[in-house]
This record gives structure tokens, C-alpha cells and sequence, in this order.
């Protein structure tokens, strides 16, 4: 590898919306994400429920004919 080429490989901290703070290394300080394993529900298995009536209901409004 050449040399003072690369950028410095340190510490970082990532802070979820959740409020959960993971400690890694990265070439940036710090970085903010959505969502994490501890909040996303595909890992909670948690899932939110989707109003579909209300969406179809928008749908048929707004494309009706008239």
C-alpha cells in the first residue's frame, strides 16, 4: 500500500433515532442512521399495521372519472 493515502481508520460512534449508541471504527467520526436491529421490525418482529381500505379508498378518489 502506498503511504498517507488513505484516510485515518479510528473510533467511531453510530447513534440510532432510537437512541441506541454503537461504538465501531470508520473512517468517519460519527453517523446517524433510521434504524437499527434494536428498533427495525424485521428484527423486533414487530410489524406495523398498514391502513390499506383508507389507501384504496385515496386511490379511487383521486383516479375516479368524472
Amino acid at each position: 500500500m502506498k503511504k498517507d493515502i488513505h484516510p485515518d481508520y479510528q473510533d467511531a460512534t453510530i447513534t440510532c433515532a432510537c437512541g441506541t449508541i454503537v461504538n465501531v471504527k470508520s473512517t468517519s467520526k460519527t453517523m446517524h442512521i433510521n434504524a437499527c436491529s434494536v428498533c427495525h421490525p424485521f428484527y423486533t418482529g414487530r410489524t406495523a399495521m398498514v391502513d390499506a381500505k383508507g389507501r384504496v379508498e385515496q386511490f379511487r378518489k383521486r383516479y375516479a372519472k368524472k
